[in-house]
């Protein structure tokens, strides 16, 4: 029983890295997208420096969950607690 809830857990917490994981994905993909579309964001993002601030923050934060999702995910189904407390 001990081990079907550790296997369970296992998985869950694999789960929970990967949307995180998706979730730096899209951030990042929106961030570049709003920096290099010459047409569709630049023309509302040029008009207030805040907004242009605001997609390179958002780039960051995109990379970051990626980066983390990705190590949480390696840790979680090798079972390795370095990469999990990372």
């Amino acid at each position: 029983m001990e081990g079907d809830c550790l296997s369970c857990m296992k998985y869950l917490m694999f789960l929970f890295n990967f949307f995180i994981f998706l979730g730096g994905a899209c951030l990042l993909g929106v961030g570049i997208w709003v920096v290099v579309d010459p047409t569709g964001f630049r023309e509302i993002v040029a008009a207030n420096p805040l907004l242009f601030t605001g997609a390179y923050i958002m780039l960051a934060m995109g990379a970051m969950l990626f980066l983390l999702g990705f190590l949480g995910c390696c840790g979680a189904i090798r079972e390795n607690k370095c990469l999990l407390l990372f």
